[in-house]
């Protein structure tokens, strides 16, 4: 607060002011309880003006900086108000305390009109300590806890005013001075330099520093609105403020440009709702004086229309003083922050500027203000971009504002459509949004390629733009071409017509952009913009149904089988109601939207109960129509079946789809039948026992066919006299009985045992093609898994199993994993790779019997044996890793490509499954880690997870492995060189080893950034590292030059995942293995690899090679007559005891806990600053440039350790 003037004369008074002797501390918020403290009326200054305080001395400049905030008593009458009880005491207390405009708006107690009301009416009596007031609520809303002095400047000479206006730090004090310009004054605002990095109101978090933010807003923009009719144009009110707000805009302080940025702007933002209204005065003022005017006779003028013409003189003259003000604050602050570094700032000048744009365009609405909204388009910041987008929005959206931004559009417009791949999605849909607008309001501003473009983002992952560019397709693909009106009514009239011509733009451009084939995202796109269209089930079913009454209204066979896609899709949206797979999660339904759906989707349910059947009678020749016509059952309310008595029509479908299965082959038919069979027989609903018996009499057609098909496969000389057409109807019989035994116990057939008998046979024999194995497995598989759920309930209902019926199943289960066993060499491809993922299965389903349940289970346990394990890796490594690089594989076609690539995945995974749940050893996944860098782009993902779940069951051993991977890796990397000859050329300096490099940086990251959680595992892995580079034998022509030095340059990749104390262990232990031969002999290019790996422990960028035996010595030998007991607390709450030894190197055994127990440690001094994490660089507060701060700003790790570790010195003797 900036004090009342002392009574006490100023020798620095000049031409009759009034005293210039102001000064006071602001007050301290306090949070919690909503009010702010302030000082007693003891600690009121009264003394002259501080003219210069930095050349006090420094007791007074502490003095200065510890005095409390001085309350100013006068007008304390204007901050209470009228009605106010005089009994109530807490309430007078609480308004006597509110005596600054600071405390008034922070606590929000009053109307902020009043709390206005009553500032103006002071400063009417007095406007310099009004002024002062109002100088010092903005101060203190920047958080400011320091001192403010202000002196006159009229007699000051222009260059003496500009030496005053500095900002300096006192080092000697920690004090900071900032001088300000703010007419008639120059302020000299003094804060400690320690309080500058605390937070300002306006950043600081809570709901009661969000609501000062409102209230601090709303202050500026009722100061203006209750001032336009009085002291607005006096010119002394605004020349103040905006001196001011300009002197605070340029400080380095953040809190200062930052509250002063957002008061500038909403003072102009102010001022233009002001010149609006006065546009209405100056309008009603021309009246009355041209109404006055037509009454006086001609020639003669009277006292009434002199007034008028003074009044409309004054009110046109006001606007123009008003855009005076406003372009002061423009330049004053805007010019000068819209590029600030700090994000808040811009934002607040970019979201301002959109408001003036749309509220007072005959100033605003011009290149030289657009430019800065079209500059800001390609800044860092996505909500900055944002603000940008929203603003130019604004603008778009009236037609009239859109003639003025003609070159704006040439030279900004390519930015605003690329803006729609903006990384957030945010920014993406508002670019999205804005473009539409552009089409729509702007002719001929966006090409027609342009427009193709946005057309794809309907299939684009993120929802709302889907939406959005669905809506922009619905306008634009269902118009009528320019010239072309259409007739009115003509959706009533002939709404067949109408809904034919707009599904056939629809259908065609789906065809001719077919860079995708999912129209399930298509629809949903679509699905809030197509006015019912794909709704009207009706007229879409029609279309179908009917034959054209022209033969341009046919539909081709392409157009057909894309409408039935459509259709279903339509179907699954209205009874689901949430976007598909991959847009976001399901949204939750009102009780009011939840209705709505249930109603359309009943309607729905009776339209197709009636038509379906129809359909897959007319169109039962087509695969792909037939199933996707079986896919709108599934979202059926079945109880419309009873309740609107349409079971007729149930029979019609149930016969349909016995005629599809008799009829067709194909596993997608056949198992969509399977699922409808599967919903309509839900025994709960009232339709179940007439669908199951129908099911029940399929099944028994399928078995007797099939029994007797096998009867006489078996019959003629064991199968080998059967000719090929017998062979085929026994596998399409085995194809319909696979499908329906996935979703149907057919347990009481029988049919898994006539399965494993043609298993055995192609085992025993062969000769049977891959179309009969392949549902033989499947079907297999099938059966077991139905045996061991009814086993697995009847252990439920606490039904005893009996031993008989576990053995049984245990016998067919181990016939079955054999013969998937001898599959896995079979010369048909398909075979052997649907043995491997049905074996997968089956050995997960048997490794976790027996834990949980009866132990009768147990005999159903099987764990693989090592030769199986081999076999398995050996399976994947040639059907996985294998073909990459065979030149089939490379001159494929994309889409035959693309499959081969999906097979492979299933595989891979199927067998990663296996090394997650610890159904074969963690080490085999090293196989599989080889591949991670030249398959990243195929398997990355599934390699990656592979890790993760490995690590998540045991972090040491999964450590291991990527050691393990690695090593493996650099000694096939060193035979190859050996054996090459090439001596003359560095190991390190090949591609193969720089894979390798690669491959460690990206096993690196697979740790994340929690190094309290891997500090184990990367110990371990620096501990493997370095043993394995030191030992074995050496084959280089220099004895002492370790065997494997360089792959010291592949575990460097770890150290910046190692915590600062644990890099000072792995280096102790690392100079264990330097002998002082090697300190003496470490020259050359040779030894560059330890030097690397020394740098990336202790983080030296010295390049010198001199250097290099001489670094081993920075820390001096440990004095042998002590040592250092550390005692390290871990995460868990373990307690670790390291003893020191400085004479002999001790070997300790790897350890699988979590301790660090994996280094023989060497004697080091180890301190308390050691382990505490260096600073990280200061971060600046303002740039000369918005894009010269943020690469230079580094956002520093903050890690915890967590960990106590205490160093006691201990004789050794005592030891």
């Amino acid at each position: 607060m900036i004090a009342e003037p002392s009574p006490a004369s100023d020798t620095s008074q000049k031409c009759g002011m009034p005293s210039a002797s102001y000064s006071s501390v602001c007050p301290v918020e306090k949070e919690n309880d909503g009010q702010e403290a302030t000082a007693p009326a003891s600690a009121v200054q009264n003394g002259g003006c501080v003219k210069n305080s930095s050349n006090s001395t420094p007791k007074e400049r502490k003095k200065v900086q510890e005095q409390c905030e001085n309350v100013r008593k006068k007008n304390i009458s204007r901050r209470k108000r009228s009605s106010q009880p005089e009994n109530d005491e807490d309430e007078v207390e609480e308004m006597v305390e509110a005596v600054t405009l600071f405390e008034v708006v922070s606590l929000g107690k009053r109307a902020m009109q009043s709390v206005v009301d009553d500032w103006i009416e002071a400063y009417k009596e007095d406007r310099d300590l009004a002024l002062l007031d109002l100088i010092n609520f903005f101060i203190q809303c920047s958080g400011c806890q320091g001192m403010v002095t202000a002196e006159m400047y009229q007699s000051l000479h222009s260059s003496d005013i500009l030496k005053k206006m500095i900002e300096k730090f006192d080092e000697e004090t920690g004090l900071q001075y900032k001088r300000i310009m703010a007419r008639p004054w120059i302020l000299t605002v003094t804060w400690p330099m320690e309080l500058e990095d605390e937070g300002y109101p306006l950043v600081k978090p809570g709901p009661h520093w969000k609501k000062f933010k409102a209230n601090f807003c709303e202050f500026t923009a009722v100061l203006i609105q209750q001032c336009q009719y009085s002291i607005l144009y006096d010119g002394y009110l605004m020349n103040t403020i905006t001196s001011l707000l300009s002197g605070l805009t340029g400080s380095v302080v953040r809190a200062f440009r930052h509250t002063s940025t957002l008061a500038a702007m909403k003072l102009v933002t102010a001022l233009v709702s002001v010149i609006q209204n006065l546009d209405v005065s100056i309008h009603n003022a021309q009246q009355l004086y041209e109404v006055e005017k037509n009454r006086t006779p001609e020639g003669e003028t009277g006292p009434r229309l002199d007034e008028l013409d003074r009044k409309r003189k004054e009110c046109q003259q006001k606007p123009v003083e008003i855009e005076n003000m406003m372009n002061a604050l423009f330049k004053g602050t805007f010019v000068q922050r819209y590029r600030d570094v700090i994000p808040e700032i811009r934002i607040v000048c970019i979201e301002e500027m959109g408001s003036w744009l749309k509220l007072y365009p005959n100033m605003f609405l011009n290149d030289s203000y657009l430019k800065y909204v079209g500059w800001m388009l390609y800044d860092k910041q996505a909500e900055v971009r944002l603000k940008c987008l929203q603003g130019l929005r604004g603008l778009y959206e009236h037609k009239e504002l859109i003639f003025k931004m003609g070159l704006f559009n040439t030279r900004f417009k390519s930015r605003i459509v690329s803006m729609t791949t903006d990384k957030e999605p945010e920014v993406a849909v508002e670019a999205m949004k804005l473009v539409m607008l552009m089409v729509l309001n702007c002719e001929n501003t966006v090409s027609s390629e342009e427009c193709e473009a946005m057309y794809h983002f309907v299939y684009a992952t993120y929802r709302p733009l889907a939406v959005v560019a669905g809506e922009l397709l619905c306008k634009r693909l269902f118009c009528l071409p320019s010239g072309e009106e259409e007739p009115p009514n003509a959706k009533k009239k002939n709404k067949f017509v109408y809904s034919l011509r707009r599904l056939k733009k629809l259908i065609t451009f789906f065809l001719n952009h077919g860079f995708h084939k999912h129209v399930t995202y298509l629809v949903d796109s679509l699905w809030d913009w197509e006015d019912g269209l794909l709704r009207d089930w009706e007229c879409l079913t029609n279309l179908l149904r009917d034959k054209p009454m022209r033969k341009e209204e046919a539909f081709t066979d392409a157009q057909e089988s894309v409408l039935v896609e459509i259709i279903a899709a339509a179907v699954r949206q209205t009874a689901e109601g949430h976007p598909p797979v991959g847009r976001g999660s399901r949204k939750t339904l009102t009780a009011k939207e939840r209705k709505t759906q249930m109603e359309e989707c009943a309607r729905m349910t009776e339209r197709f109960i009636i038509v379906l059947p129809e359909l897959l009678a007319k169109y039962s020749s087509d695969t792909e129509k037939v199933t996707n016509f079986l896919q709108i059952p599934q979202y059926y309310n079945l109880n419309v079946y009873v309740a609107g008595r349409l079971e007729q029509y149930l029979d019609a479908l149930l016969t349909e789809m016995k005629e599809l299965v008799h009829r067709h082959t194909d596993l997608n038919v056949l198992e969509a039948c399977s699922k409808v069979y599967s919903i309509l027989c839900g025994e709960q609903l009232a339709i179940y026992p007439f669908v199951s018996e129908a099911l029940h009499h399929l099944i028994d057609e399928m078995v007797m066919d099939f029994s007797q098909l096998i009867g006489e496969f078996f019959q003629e000389e064991d199968g080998l006299g059967v000719n090929e057409e017998h062979i085929f109807r026994m596998s399409c019989i085995l194809k319909k009985l696979t499908a329906f035994h996935n979703a149907h116990d057919l347990t009481r057939w029988h049919i898994g045992d006539w399965t494993l008998k043609i298993l055995n046979f192609e085992k025993e024999n062969g000769g049977l093609p891959a179309e009969t194995l392949i549902p033989a497995l499947q079907c297999s598989y099938f059966a077991l898994l139905w045996q061991l759920e009814l086993v697995t309930e009847s252990l439920v209902t606490e039904t005893p199993s009996s031993q008989e019926t576990l053995s049984e199943l245990s016998e067919k289960m181990t016939c079955f994993r054999l013969i998937c066993e001898s599959y896995l060499n079979h010369h048909n491809k398909d075979v052997s790779e649907k043995a491997f993922i049905l074996l997968c299965d089956l050995l997960i389903v048997l490794s976790h019997q027996g834990v949980d349940e009866d132990e009768d289970f147990s005999l159903l346990k099987f764990l693989p044996d090592h030769d199986l394990q081999s076999r398995m890796i050996e399976f994947v490594k040639d059907h996985v890793f294998g073909e990459n690089n065979l030149p089939e594989e490379m001159n494929r076609e994309e889409a035959h490509r693309l499959d081969s690539v999906y097979r492979k995945r299933i595989i891979l995974a199927e067998y990663c499954k296996l090394i997650a749940y610890n159904v074969v050893e963690m080490m085999t996944a090293v196989e599989i880690y080889k591949h991670y860098m030249q398959t990243y782009h195929d398997f990355g993902d599934i390699i990656k997870e592979t890790i993760n779940r490995t690590r998540h069951n045991d972090k040491i051993e999964s450590a291991r492995t990527l050691i393990v991977c690695l090593q493996e890796l650099y000694q096939n990397h060193m035979a190859t060189y050996r054996s090459n000859n090439s001596r003359k050329k560095q190991v390190d300096s090949s591609a193969s080893f720089a894979s390798i490099k690669e491959l460690a940086r990206r096993f690196s990251l697979t740790f994340g950034w929690d190094q309290m959680n891997s500090r184990e595992s990367i110990a371990m892995i620096h501990k493997e590292g370095i043993d394995f580079a030191f030992h074995g034998d050496s084959q280089d022509i220099d004895y002492y030059l370790p065997p494997n030095l360089t792959f010291l340059a592949i575990i460097s990749e770890f150290s910046n995942k190692l915590l600062k104390p644990d890099k000072k262990l792995v280096y102790y232990y690392l100079q264990e293995f330097v002998t002082d031969h090697m300190l003496l002999t470490c020259k050359g290019e040779k030894w560059h690899p330890l030097y690397c790996y020394r740098s990336s422990l202790i983080g030296t960028d010295d390049d010198a090679e001199s250097t290099i035996a001489s670094s081993f010595r920075e820390w001096p030998p440990p004095d042998k007559s002590k040592v250092f007991a550390t005692k390290r607390k871990f995460s868990d709450g373990s307690i670790m005891d390291i003893s020191l030894p400085g004479s002999s190197r001790q070997t300790m055994d790897l350890q699988s806990d979590s301790q660090l127990s994996y280094f023989s440690w060497k004697s080091k001094t180890v301190t308390s600053e050691d382990i505490v994490d260096e600073p990280g660089p200061t971060e600046q507060d303002i740039a000369p440039r918005m894009g010269d701060s943020p690469e230079s700003l580094h956002e520093e790790e903050t890690e915890e350790l967590n960990e106590d570790i205490d160093v006691v010195e201990i004789d050794e003797g005592n030891l």
